[in-house]
């Protein structure tokens, strides 16, 4: 009688722990979730607003948006571009330590068209 609980119990709670992986409580976070690194988003970036806020997980930033360079860090103050862009900021150690190394995201490709 014992093991056919347990393989009732097991079924029962088989679909709980699979959706539980796919969102996932510490990584695999979706936008608005907390966060303490970038890694942990599925976005890719973990955003405050000011040195006091907490961080959540944030869209990266598009065509035009201001942009932080990639950094070592993991938590952005505004968010790296999106894959195929770059982003133009003032890429300097002043920059990064004084938190003023924000720029724009911009096509690569359109600057080799013109």
């Amino acid at each position: 009688v014992l093991p056919a609980c347990l393989l009732l119990a097991l079924l029962l709670l088989a679909p709980a722990l699979l959706a539980q992986q796919e969102r996932g409580l510490i990584f695999n976070l979706d936008i608005g979730e907390l966060c303490l690194q970038s890694a942990q988003c599925k976005s890719g970036c973990c955003h405050r607003t000011s040195g006091l806020s907490l961080a959540r997980c944030a869209p990266k930033a598009a065509e035009t948006q201001e942009c932080s360079p990639k950094s070592i860090y993991g938590v952005y103050y505004k968010c790296p571009c999106e894959s195929g862009l770059t982003c133009d900021a003032n890429k300097t150690i002043v920059g990064s330590i004084t938190n003023s190394n924000f720029g724009v995201c911009k096509d690569p490709q359109e600057s080799n068209r013109r």
